[in-house]
C-alpha cells in the first residue's frame, strides 16, 4: 500500500515514472529546438553568456517552446542558483521568502536565477515587488509569459528586463522531438507517415504536447499495431485550438481577418474566419467586426456592404449555430471581394480632430434659424439661400464657421466594382499557381 501521508523530505514510496517531456529536456543551450534566434552559436543567449553580461530577461511566446528550460541551462551555464515560482501558487508572502533567501545565498557569494513562470498573472504591486531585488543584484529574474508583455507588465519592470521572444514551434521541429524521443525509448512510433504528420499537426506547434501525444500512442497501440491517421485520431481524440477568446490568440486572428478582408483576399479570411469558429469565438463578435469592416475599409466605395454585414449578423441572430456561421461567412467573403474604400473612415477621423482642436466655434450667421425677432435683429438667417430653389438644388454656400475657414475631410474614391473583383481575384488565383508550380 502506498504511503499516502509522505512529506517532500522522505519522497513517496514508489517513485512515479517521469513524463516524456520530462526527459528528454535538453542538458545544453544548443540542443534546444527552433529557438536558433536565441540559443543557436550566434543567437541572443549564446552572446549574453560568452559576454558575461547575462541579464534579467523576459521570455514571451506560446506554450511548450522551451521557456523553463531555457531557464534552467541558463542558471547551469553561468553557475547561479536556480529557483522557481509559479505566479498562479505565489503570494506576496511567498515572494518575501523567496528573496530573503536570496539575499542569505548573496552574501555567501551566491547569485539566484529565479525564474517565475507565468509572471504576467502577478498584479501590479507584486510586479512592483520584483524592483528593489532586481536593480541591487539580489536576483536576477528570468520570466516568462504567454500574454504580450507591453499590456500585461509593468512599466518599471520593463525597462529593468530584456524581452526575448520564442517562436512557435515548427513541423520540422516537433518532427525532431518525436526522433529524439524513439531514441530515448528505443520504440519506434507505431504510425503510418501520414499518421506521424497528423501527430505533429495536432501538438499545434507545442514541443510538450507532441511528446505527451506520442506517449499517449505508445501507451495504447497494441503490440504490432501500425496506426494510421484514423487511428490516431481515436486514441488522441482532439487537442483544443491554443486560442484564449480574451487573449493575444483572440487579437492576433481577428486582425489577420480583418486585415486579410482589407486585402482582398477571400480565402484568407475565409480560412482566419474558420480558425476563430473552431476555437470557439463568439460568432457575434465577429458579427461586429465584420460590420465594422464594411463601414472602415468599403464604405460609400459599395453602400450595399454595410447592409450585407448587418444581415449577416441578423441572421446568425435568427438562425444560431451551427447554421448561423455560413451566413457570416458569405458576408466574409462579400467584404473581402468588395472594392475597397477608406475615404468616410478618413474624413471623419479628421473631422473630429478638427472638432476637438478648434472648440466651440459659431456656424455662420446665414445657415442659423431666427425664431426670435432679436434674432433676426441681430442677423440670424440672414443671406440663407434655399438649395432646393436653386439650380441642380445647390446653392454653393459656405456652411463652415468663419473662424475655421473652409475645410477638405471626404475625398471619394472612383473605382469600377466588377473590375476590381476580377483583378484582385485574378491576382490571387495566378499566386495559387505560382506557389503550386
Amino acid at each position: 500500500m502506498s504511503d499516502l501521508f509522505a512529506t517532500p523530505e522522505t519522497g513517496p514510496t514508489v517513485s512515479a515514472p517521469r513524463p516524456l517531456a520530462d526527459r528528454l529536456r535538453p542538458e545544453r543551450l544548443d540542443d534546444v529546438v527552433g529557438q536558433d534566434h536565441l540559443t543557436g552559436p550566434d543567437g541572443a543567449l549564446t552572446r549574453m553568456i560568452a559576454s558575461g553580461g547575462l541579464g534579467n530577461v523576459i521570455f514571451w511566446g506560446p506554450p511548450g517552446t522551451g521557456k523553463t528550460t531555457i531557464a534552467r541551462l541558463l542558471a547551469g551555464a553561468t553557475g547561479l542558483h536556480f529557483e522557481q515560482i509559479s505566479a498562479i501558487f505565489s503570494g506576496v508572502a511567498d515572494l518575501k521568502k523567496v528573496f530573503e533567501a536570496a539575499r542569505l545565498r548573496l552574501r555567501n557569494g551566491k547569485q539566484t536565477l529565479l525564474f517565475v513562470d507565468e509572471i504576467h498573472r502577478f498584479n501590479r504591486a507584486q510586479q512592483d515587488s520584483f524592483l528593489p531585488v532586481m536593480e541591487d543584484g539580489t536576483i536576477l529574474l528570468v520570466g516568462a509569459t504567454t500574454e504580450n508583455p507591453s499590456f500585461e507588465l509593468n512599466a518599471a519592470l520593463l525597462s529593468r528586463a530584456r524581452v526575448l521572444t520564442l517562436k512557435r514551434l515548427e513541423e520540422d521541429h516537433l518532427a525532431r522531438l518525436l526522433q529524439r524521443a524513439e531514441a530515448l525509448t528505443r520504440t519506434p512510433l507505431p504510425v503510418t507517415p501520414e499518421a506521424r504528420i497528423l501527430l505533429t499537426g495536432m501538438a499545434d506547434g507545442d514541443g510538450r504536447a507532441v511528446l505527451t501525444l506520442a506517449e499517449e500512442i505508445l501507451r495504447a497501440a497494441k503490440p504490432d499495431e501500425t496506426l494510421d491517421e484514423d487511428g490516431v485520431r481515436r486514441i488522441l481524440q482532439r487537442r483544443a485550438p491554443i486560442y484564449d477568446k480574451g487573449q493575444d490568440g483572440h487579437y492576433n486572428l481577428i486582425s489577420a481577418l480583418h486585415k486579410s478582408v482589407r486585402g482582398s483576399d477571400p480565402d484568407a479570411a475565409l480560412y482566419y474566419l474558420a480558425r476563430m469558429f473552431d476555437a470557439g469565438e463568439d460568432p457575434l463578435f465577429i458579427g461586429r467586426r465584420l460590420v465594422r469592416m464594411a463601414s472602415e475599409d468599403i464604405g460609400l466605395a459599395d453602400p450595399q456592404a454595410l447592409s450585407i454585414a448587418l444581415s449577416a449578423k441578423e441572421a446568425y441572430d435568427y438562425l444560431g449555430s451551427p447554421e448561423g456561421e455560413l451566413a457570416l461567412a458569405q458576408a466574409c467573403i462579400y467584404l473581402a471581394t468588395a472594392p475597397k474604400s477608406n475615404a468616410a473612415y478618413v474624413a471623419f477621423k479628421a473631422s473630429m480632430r478638427a472638432a476637438k482642436e478648434n472648440g466651440s466655434l459659431l456656424p455662420p450667421m446665414h445657415i442659423l434659424n431666427a425664431p426670435t425677432k432679436l434674432m433676426s435683429k441681430e442677423g440670424y438667417g440672414d443671406g440663407y439661400r434655399y438649395d432646393h430653389d436653386e439650380p441642380d438644388a445647390f446653392s454653393g454656400q459656405d456652411y463652415f464657421p468663419e473662424a475655421l475657414g473652409r475645410q477638405n475631410f471626404y475625398e471619394p474614391v472612383e473605382r469600377g466594382f466588377e473590375r476590381e473583383i476580377r483583378k484582385r481575384l485574378d491576382y490571387w488565383a495566378q499566386l495559387r499557381n505560382k506557389k503550386n508550380s
